[in-house]
């Protein structure tokens, strides 16, 4: 059976997203998970040709000022139209932190991934403020689940 590829696109400018990061690729990458690749790229750097190696995808983003990341923006920005047509029925995951307006960055997530065709595979963990033990669970579990449903 050939390798699915997990793409972790984040953009972690603080260190609860960091933690948060690190959680969901502990999951991702739990030994018990075999035949799954996870490949992580910072939001500003990822590419078209990232997006379309992927089988599947995990997103991470702070919320600013009620809406995801310019990085993570940038990043379907740069990839939409490539991946329009060639990534629809693809599981994806989101993960945010945000004090306040994770509504209005869950939202627009939402919209751009439902244009796209991808598919939500699990809930979406939001944190606000320091990321507590259950939080981090939770983006294990995210993880987790992503790398599982790709194992098939």
């Amino acid at each position: 059976m050939p390798v699915q590829r997990l793409l972790i696109v984040h953009h972690t400018p603080s260190p609860h997203c960091q933690e948060m990061f690190e959680a969901v690729l502990a999951g991702a990458t739990d030994p018990d998970i075999e035949g799954v690749e996870v490949v992580r790229r910072p939001a500003l750097t990822v590419s078209p040709a990232d997006m379309l190696a992927a089988d599947g995808y995990l997103l991470g983003t702070p919320a600013n000022l009620g809406y995801m990341s310019g990085a993570l923006k940038h990043a379907f920005d740069v990839c939409y139209y490539p991946c329009l047509d060639s990534t629809r029925g693809r599981p994806f995951g989101l993960y945010l932190h945000g004090n306040e307006g994770t509504e209005g960055a869950q939202r627009g997530v939402d919209a751009i991934t439902t244009g796209l065709g991808w598919e939500k595979a699990a809930q979406t963990v939001v944190v606000s403020g320091k990321p507590a033990k259950a939080d981090l669970e939770a983006c294990w579990n995210l993880g987790a689940t992503l790398a599982a449903q790709l194992m098939g």
